[in-house]
This record gives structure tokens, C-alpha cells and sequence, in this order.
């Protein structure tokens, strides 16, 4: 590390800014200056200046504070301007009220961009997010770009830079890897630092990304994208802030062929509030989460040991075929853990292709048509290890490979571990995992670039992330259909439709709906109405018209009907007396093979999302749901209707009369369409039930009926801002 003179410090005056690209600035800086700089190096802004020279930073390092005049015999500044040479990157490490004074030192420096250590800022409260967004206004008004508050730097193993304070960076050496990390978690960084290195496993370049009140994950991580010294992105995500980033960067990414892999904290619907449609509980925020990642093209890994041993399974990969794996054992045990862990997550755990059972009989072993291919230990010799993953991995029945290796692996690496280096760079992943505790093994895989699993359940976790992988999916929005915005425009300024006016706009949208008569709780009865009837109390304000005596269902005659209207109005006012009753609305009964559930939601991180599963009363109780951003199309919806378990009788399962999942899926795309182009005229529509009749039995000509309804518009939304 350089220790330059100083220059005259009282010299002042803006500095030119770098030109440089910022990803340079950022990532690769051929300068940095720690602000608040102290003369303790054990304390947090003692520690960047102690790191960058114990790991080997090649380029100027300026101290700033202006308490001193030298730390450690190098020149201490009094302010960044004092410095008089270009800066790339400025780690802040001030106190809160000390940090506007330096974001505008940074900005007459020319500084590129700077690190943000200080906290306080909005993960404090209202006060702290105001404050946050006064910094970064300022700072962006001024040119230079923030990262942070509340960040624990960035550390590049390749250059090497270690501009951070994370504890992490006291080891003696940091082995240097081709895996990216951004991170809203900054102590995340040295966990898996930490980790990794105990598996031979190293990182390119890992960044703490804070509050990203500027910079963001998907900005930082599409830096990574165009690194060519980095072939995996790893995000760390609490939540999400910049969901466009993030899609840019997806789309980027996979133009690049480099996988990205994300870890959501957070499977619990915590911090939210709910509308009153179920909609809002089913596609709640990790379901919503999980439809975002993966139209984006992210693969999502559920087990926090996932994040370090999944990179060497993707890095150079292409999108697989299926989700068939192969598992391949030399102890019957460990195999049976793997298939098990597999099946639970819905992949295929594929028997022997005939070529296999020829190839290995060649060696002697008889393997049957078990779906584990036990090679037991006379298995073990490198020849047979060769026949039989090149027979799998040139298997056009076989997507993955895993090879499971019992106790050979800790004392005789040599015999079923080492074969396995060479299947590196196989067409088709061939991943492992060790049985015992085999650290050798684990460091000549790691070493070979083979991805290694120390627990059945991570294998398992990184195999069913990578076989769901698929391409960014275009979502092509378009506008309204006249109708629809007509069926929106609702003159009394309320923020939610009754069950009428819903299902007028589902119409509009080209879903089939009930016909329906509306009459007063002690008015006449309509005479050309066609027993059995269903009678509802009509209201915007009532979503669970069941739950308060609403619905009558059945009703056979004139003189019943009556008397339900007057119990049922009667009812909604003692339950709801502020509800506005918009008198008594009387349809068809409509019979059919299932009630459906399908939903439109602006989730508040990921936007739009469509949601359809099991309906009637108990949607929430089932939880069976599948769920994408919208829009969908008709075969994205059929795709959807597929996921959905207790809708597996619609497509004749176990000998069942199929349903017109065709009509389905086109009202499932047709309520989608509601993320129109010109934004969300509309928070949360639902069909609850859709009636779904027995294929080519339609009624009325329409193979499924949507009949009730419930719409809340953007205009009411007083939330999300």
C-alpha cells in the first residue's frame, strides 16, 4: 500500500471527478479514502485501514479526519478536498450528524462514489428515512453515487480490496473465487466468507449494499454481471426496494449466460396487513417473492448452506431439459437420504436406462432397476465410476447426476472421489454428496469445480433450485379494453365495487359471468327469475358474505326467496351496521365439477401478480395456490392450473371427468390483463368461486362461470404510496 505525501492541505478547491466507469470506482477503485479514520485500529473505523494493508490493496489509501494531522506515520487529512489527488471511492464511517458536512466534501472532491457506514438512517423510523432520503438527494443532486447507509463495504478477493470493516477480513488470507455476492446483509458477508473457505470455496467480489438509498441489488449485481472474473451472482435479499434494477439485471444476466441465485430471508408473512379479499393472504410476500424470482430468471434456494454450495453446481451451466436426476451410490444408505430429499421436492429420481445396467454389467455388477444405482464398494474403481456417469450424463433420460459416497471418501478419496474431478464440465451437472465428514474430499472436489454437499437436504435444495430454472418470461402489457375502463368508472368515488358491478367488469374482461337481478331486502319479487336461486346481500363493504349470514344457496321458490332476502339483510346490518347495503342480488344456481379461486394483486414489492388454486370458503385454509406476475397468457395460466394439487381432478386424474381447464386458463389470463400498461386502475380483484363445468358439458356455451366477485381500486388506496 502507497503512503503519498501530502499535498498542500490547505489547498481546497473541487477536484475534476474520475471519469472512470462507476463499476470500477466501486468495485475495483484505484484509489479510497476512509473518512473518520481512527487512530484505534480496533475499533470499526480503525479496521478498514488495518485490512486493506494486511491483505495487499495496491492502491492510495487516504486517511481523513481532522483530529489528526498523521496516523501511523502516513498523512491524515482534514477533509477530502484537502487531498488534492483523485479519489474513486470514499468509505464514510462518520457520525450521523457529521454526514451531510462530508457527502458534500465528497461531492467538491469529485469523489465517484461512496460507502455509507453510519446507521440511524431508515431501518431507525420515519425521522431516519427522511434523513436518508435528504443524503441521498443531495448526494445525487451533486453527482456522486451512495452505497449504503448502513453498509459494511465491498470486498474484492481478485485485486485485492478490502474497503470493510466485517471482522471476517482478520483472517490471514481470502481466497479468491469466481462467485459475486450482494448483500442487504452486510454480516452475511463474513459468515460466508468464513464458510466457504472451509470448503475451499472463495467469492470474486462481495458487496454490503445496506439501506440502498441509491445504489441497489440489482444495479450492483448487473456490475457483477459484466465482470468477467465472476460467472455466479449470489444475492442476499430481505426484501426487495428497486424491482426494476433487479429485472434489468435478470434480463442481463441471463443475455450473459450467468446464473443468478437468490436466498430470501423470510418464508412467514410477517409486517404486512391484508385486504379483505384472500387474495392478499394467498399470494402474500414470499409467495409473491418466489413468482417474482422466478419469472426474473433467479434461481431460489431455501437453506442458508445452499448460498455456498450451489455456485460450483451453476457456474457455466445452461437451463436443463426436466427435473429428472439420477442418484448414483456407493452406500445404499446415503442414496436412499439423497432420493428421498428429492422426491419430497418433486423431482424425478429416474431407474437405470437399459444402457446403464448393459455398461455396468461389463464391470461385474449387477444393479437391477432400483432407482438408486448402488455400486456398492466393489464399485469404486475409477473404470466403473467412468462407465457409469458417462452413460448417465449421455442419457437423454437424465437431466442431473448425483453420486453419493460413503466412508471411502474421508480415508480413500483416491477410489469414488477423485474419478469425479473430471466430470467438472460434463454436458449435464454431476454434483455430490459426501456421506461422512470427508474435509479432503470435500477440498479436491471444491478444487475441481465439482459442487459438493455436506447434508442430503442442501443437495436436495441446490438440485430442485437449478431443474426449476428458467428463462426471464416476457410479460407483454397492454391496455384496458374500453369496456373495462368504462365498468371502472364509477361515479359515487368509492374504493370498492359490489358483487354487481365486479362482475360487470369481469365481463368486459371476457370472463363469463352469472346473470344477476338485483331487488330490495322488502321489495317484489322478480317473476322470470329460474328456480333454484342463490340470494346474496349486495354490498362493497362485505367480502365474506358467508361468514355473516349473507348467502342463501338453493332457494326453490318466490315466497322463500322473500323471506331469505329480509334474514339475509337483515343479518349484514346487525353483523357490519356501517356497511352500505346496496339491496339483494339473486342469480342461477350454476353447478359444476370444481370451484376455482383466481385472484389479481399489486403486491407492494413485485407488483402484479395473478393467483389461482382451490376456491369456495376454504381457499385460505387449503393454501393451494399457484402464483405469477402479471400478466399471464393462456399457457402460462394452464401451467399454473397444473401446479395447483387440489385441481389435479380438473385435468382427469385417477379417473375423474375432466374439467374445461381450456376455459379456465383463458379467464385466469383475462383477469391478468388487469396490470395494464398505463398502471394498476385496480389493487385486488377476485373471482370466489369460478365454476369450472365437465369438458364439452359447458352451460350456456361457457366452460367456466365466474360467480362472485370482489374489486378494490387504486383510487382508495391509502397504504402503499
Amino acid at each position: 500500500m502507497n503512503a503519498p505525501t501530502a499535498p498542500n492541505a490547505g489547498s481546497g478547491g473541487a477536484q475534476k471527478r474520475d471519469t472512470r466507469p462507476l463499476a470500477d470506482c466501486l468495485l475495483r477503485p484505484q484509489s479510497v479514502a476512509i473518512v473518520g479514520a481512527s487512530a484505534n485500529l480496533k475499533k470499526n473505523n480503525g479496521r478498514p485501514q488495518r485490512y486493506l494493508a494486511k491483505h495487499g490493496y495496491p492502491g492510495q489509501v487516504y486517511l481523513i479526519n481532522p483530529a489528526y494531522e498523521t496516523l501511523f506515520d502516513r498523512p491524515c487529512f482534514p477533509r477530502l478536498t484537502a487531498v488534492g489527488r483523485p479519489i474513486d471511492h470514499a468509505y464514510v464511517m462518520v457520525p450521523g450528524q457529521a454526514m451531510e458536512a462530508v457527502i458534500e466534501d465528497c461531492i467538491e472532491a469529485g469523489v465517484r462514489c461512496a460507502s455509507v457506514f453510519t446507521g440511524g438512517y431508515a431501518e431507525s423510523g420515519p425521522e431516519g428515512a427522511a434523513l436518508q432520503r435528504r443524503l441521498a438527494a443531495k448526494a445525487r443532486d451533486g453527482g456522486l453515487r451512495l452505497l449504503g447507509p448502513n453498509s459494511l463495504g465491498v470486498v474484492n478477493t481478485r485485486l485485492p480490496m478490502t474497503l470493510s470493516a466485517n471482522a471476517v477480513l482478520e483472517r490471514e488470507s481470502l481466497p479468491a473465487g469466481r462467485f459475486g455476492l450482494v448483500s442487504q446483509s452486510g454480516s452475511l458477508i463474513g459468515a460466508l466468507v468464513s464458510r466457504g473457505q472451509a470448503r475451499g470455496i472463495g467469492f470474486s467480489t462481495l458487496v454490503s449494499v445496506g439501506n440502498e438509498s441509491d445504489l441497489s441489488v440489482g444495479e450492483v449485481a448487473a456490475m457483477l454481471v459484466a465482470d468477467p472474473e465472476t460467472d455466479v451472482i449470489t444475492l442476499f435479499l430481505e426484501t426487495l426496494r428497486d424491482r426494476s434494477a433487479l429485472e434489468a439485471m435478470a434480463a442481463q444476466a441471463h443475455a450473459a449466460g450467468k446464473p443468478v441465485m437468490a436466498y430470501v430471508l423470510g418464508r412467514s408473512e410477517l409486517g404486512r396487513s391484508l385486504a379483505q379479499s384472500h387474495t392478499g393472504a394467498l399470494a402474500g410476500q414470499a409467495t409473491a417473492m418466489d413468482a417474482f424470482l422466478r419469472d426474473m430468471g433467479i434461481l431460489r434456494v431455501s437453506l442458508f448452506e445452499s448460498l455456498i454450495e450451489t455456485p460450483p453446481l451453476l457456474a457455466g451451466r445452461q437451463l436443463p431439459e426436466g427435473r429428472r436426476v439420477a442418484v448414483v451410490t456407493t452406500t445404499g444408505g446415503g442414496g436412499a437420504l439423497v432420493a428421498d430429499h428429492l422426491g419430497e421436492r418433486g423431482l424425478s429420481v429416474v431407474r437405470p436406462p437399459a444402457e446403464l445396467q448393459q455398461a455396468l454389467a461389463g464391470h461385474g455388477l449387477d444393479i437391477g432397476d432400483s432407482r438408486i444405482v448402488d455400486l456398492t464398494m466393489a464399485g469404486t474403481r475409477e473404470e466403473t465410476v467412468d462407465a457409469c456417469l458417462g452413460t448417465l450424463v449421455d442419457s437423454p433420460e437424465v437431466d442431473a447426476v448425483v453420486m453419493v459416497v460413503g466412508s471411502s471418501s474421508e480415508f480413500y478419496p483416491e477410489l469414488a472421489v477423485k474419478p469425479l474431478a473430471k466430470w467438472a464440465r460434463a454436458a449435464k451437472p454431476v454434483v455430490s454428496f459426501l456421506f461422512p465428514n470427508a474435509e479432503r474430499s470435500l477440498a479436491l472436489l471444491a478444487e475441481a469445480g465439482i459442487a459438493a454437499f455436506r447434508t442430503p437436504e442442501a443437495c436436495a435444495d441446490a438440485l430442485d433450485a437449478y431443474l426449476r430454472w428458467t428463462p426471464p418470461r416476457p410479460r407483454p402489457v397492454a391496455p384496458l379494453p374500453p369496456a373495462a375502463r368504462r365498468a371502472l368508472d364509477h361515479p359515487s368515488g368509492a374504493d370498492t365495487l359490489d358483487e354487481q358491478e365486479a362482475l360487470a367488469l369481469f365481463s368486459a374482461l371476457g370472463i363469463p359471468t352469472v346473470s344477476c337481478r338485483v331487488m330490495d331486502q322488502d321489495g317484489p319479487v322478480p317473476e322470470d327469475i329460474p328456480y333454484p336461486v342463490v340470494v346474496k346481500i349486495l354490498s362493497p363493504d362485505i367480502a365474506h358474505k358467508s361468514d355473516l349470514g349473507g348467502v342463501a344457496v338453493g332457494v326453490p321458490d318466490a315466497a322463500a326467496l322473500r323471506e331469505a332476502a329480509r334474514r339475509i339483510h337483515q343479518a349484514a346490518a346487525a353483523a357490519q351496521p356501517e356497511a352500505r347495503l346496496n339491496g339483494i342480488l339473486v342469480q342461477p344456481m350454476v353447478r359444476g365439477l370444481a370451484e376455482v379461486i383466481v385472484g389479481f394483486h399489486v403486491d407492494p414489492l413485485v407488483g402484479p401478480v395473478v393467483m389461482v388454486g382451490v376456491g369456495g370458503v376454504l381457499a385460505e385454509v387449503y393454501q393451494d395456490v399457484a402464483v405469477r406476475l402479471a400478466p399471464v397468457d393462456r399457457e402460462e395460466a394452464l401451467s399454473m392450473l397444473r401446479e395447483v394439487k387440489g385441481l389435479a381432478p380438473l385435468f382427469g386424474a385417477r379417473g375423474h371427468p375432466r374439467g374445461d381447464v381450456d376455459a379456465l386458463a383463458r379467464s385466469v389470463a383475462a383477469l391478468s390483463g388487469l396490470a395494464a400498461d398505463d398502471g394498476a386502475a385496480v389493487l385486488e380483484a377476485e373471482i370466489n368461486p369460478m365454476i369450472v363445468m365437465r369438458e364439452g358439458q359447458e352451460t350456456e356455451g361457457r366452460g367456466a362461470v365466474a360467480v362472485d366477485g370482489w374489486v378494490r381500486l387504486a383510487r382508495g388506496d391509502k397504504s402503499d404510496g
